[in-house]
């Protein structure tokens, strides 16, 4: 009698948690399949997750179908092959396209449907667009995003914000996509992830630019150092270790003196952004503004700032000129 019931609990123990994996599936539709936005469907895929695509071209949605999507040729398309609360997550670039989205999904979306924005749109933007959204009765979410083509493997850190009923329901779908031993953290009201993910990018601009001086320092020293076997001696035990750092050991491996590389770097915004909340709330933002406005060098073919500079030298103290070719 005791073997039968042990039996019987066992059976039941797994029916218990096969319903709870069924209950922690989502159908959500998905637009924007670049090199971020492809992955993310992918890992939803493999979570379970059923999710119907749509790009603007469609080689990124018969690559999603290969994979197990259901494509979709049209925003209406998608709507209408979602079952009733519908949950659409955008991965486009921000400003004018989420908005284009945004005008087109809320045409076919209905009261308690949700949106979900994962791109990198500013918060100010965010907390307008979800007050509009609330007047239709639609939930409008932010989800700060961060991980490049790295977090199909390894999952996504995710900043959320938003009505909390709203972001418990497609909790599932931030689950699948967040490392399993954590990476998600509800920041709060709306706005609030897209405001934590502006502060986490102007972070990285500041480690990103230390990073690539010290290393430009150790290049040009006069000893023959192996740049490549220096990152990757740090990534143990290292104070400066970090996945910023793996990365740099990775890419100096493949290509130790970075041939064929121009140093141009561009931003998206958010360091601009995160430097403009430093001036609004009186915070000295020294390492910031110095690696934001050192990409804005790294863009000059010849700087008018440094010829004025030149010409100065020149006239104050007689310092030679070099003139251009």
């Amino acid at each position: 009698m005791c073997g039968f019931f042990n039996f019987n609990k066992i059976y039941f123990v797994k029916k218990i948690i096969s319903l709870n994996n069924f209950f922690h599936i989502m159908d959500i539709g998905f637009i924007g399949l670049g090199k971020m936005g492809g992955n993310m469907v992918e890992r939803l895929l493999d979570g379970g997750h059923r999710v119907v695509v749509y790009n603007l071209t469609k080689p990124e949605i018969e690559i999603a179908a290969s994979k197990g999507a259901i494509p979709a040729n049209s925003v209406e398309d998608l709507v209408k092959k979602l079952p009733s609360r519908k949950v659409v997550w955008l991965m486009v670039p921000s400003g004018k396209p989420v908005d284009e989205n945004i005008e087109v999904l809320s045409k076919y979306l209905k009261k308690d449907d949700i949106i979900i924005d994962g791109g990198n749109s500013h918060y100010k933007d965010t907390v307008k667009r979800g007050d509009l959204l609330q007047e239709k009765g639609i939930y409008y979410l932010d989800c700060g995003t961060s991980g490049g083509v790295w977090g199909l493997k390894n999952g996504y850190s995710l900043m959320t914000g938003g009505d909390k009923r709203a972001t418990d329901y497609v909790y599932p779908v931030y689950k699948t996509l967040a490392p399993a031993d954590g990476g998600y953290v509800y920041c709060g009201e709306r706005g609030a992830g897209h405001y934590v993910k502006m502060i986490h990018n102007g972070i990285e601009y500041g480690l990103m630019q230390a990073y690539g001086e010290g290393f430009e320092i150790l290049k040009k020293s006069k000893y023959n150092l192996d740049l490549a076997a220096i990152a990757h001696s740090w990534l143990f035990g290292s104070v400066v270790r970090s996945w910023l750092l793996e990365l740099a050991a990775d890419a100096l491996k493949k290509n130790p003196q970075l041939d064929g590389i121009k140093g141009f770097v561009p931003d998206s915004g958010e360091g601009r952004w995160t430097l403009q909340e430093a001036v609004d709330l009186d915070v000295p933002a020294h390492i910031l503004a110095s690696s934001l406005f050192n990409r804005f060098s790294s863009r000059q073919e010849d700087s008018f700032a440094m010829k004025l500079l030149a010409s100065l030298r020149n006239e104050f103290g007689g310092h030679a000129v070099e003139k251009e070719k």
